[in-house]
């Protein structure tokens, strides 16, 4: 039996972002059993909380009155201590990484196979340089509004799991911008 949707205009770019809505909730799901429900991630995550509330407090009334010395020892106290919270949370978050990666390249040479060489989605603007190269990658003829799988994949692939992060509620702590590599404090320098 023929699927009713395959004459249907744009169904293989809709395929390809329910595909990608489906990757990030598995990938979500998978990151809440390895993190976000366990005891260690919401002790980490209540600390970098703590911290960026007591820090922000204290530069609050630092700005407000005249600095003295222990004053600023004790911020800077206070960001070392948000920036390991910070790593260690990034460190914690890493070994379900793999996991989802693993999942992430199992679904993407899935789609390649089924879309390779298709067009699945039509680009409302002549892309220029670099992106063409990703948006056109593996399609033949030369419109350059054309688009393939990778690029739509990658495009929804990056979107929706952010959203559907920050709706659920596991988008990283206010705090805990640094990462594994934060950036260097200028007054170590």
């Amino acid at each position: 039996m023929a699927n009713p949707f395959s004459d249907f205009k744009y169904a293989d770019g809709l395929t390809v972002v329910g595909i990608s809505f489906c990757t990030a909730i598995v990938c979500e799901a998978i990151s809440w059993i390895l993190i976000y429900r366990t005891n260690s991630y919401k002790n980490l995550r209540s600390s970098i909380d703590k911290a960026s509330k007591k820090l922000e407090t204290m530069k609050t009334e630092s700005n407000k009155i005249n600095v003295k010395k222990s004053k600023t020892k004790k911020i800077d106290r206070v960001e070392t201590s948000l920036k390991e919270s910070s790593r260690d949370l990034s460190l914690f978050k890493f070994k379900s990484g793999g996991v989802v990666a693993l999942v992430l390249f199992v679904v993407f040479g899935l789609l390649n196979s089924l879309f390779e060489g298709k067009v699945v989605a039509k680009l409302p603007f002549k892309p220029f340089g670099l992106v063409m190269k990703m948006s056109h990658r593996g399609l033949q003829g030369t419109d350059p509004t054309d688009c393939s799988m990778a690029f739509l994949y990658f495009l929804c692939s990056i979107s929706i799991r952010t959203n559907l992060q920050k709706f659920l509620g596991f988008a990283p702590p206010r705090g805990a911008s640094g990462g594994l590599f934060p950036m260097p404090d200028p007054k170590t320098s």
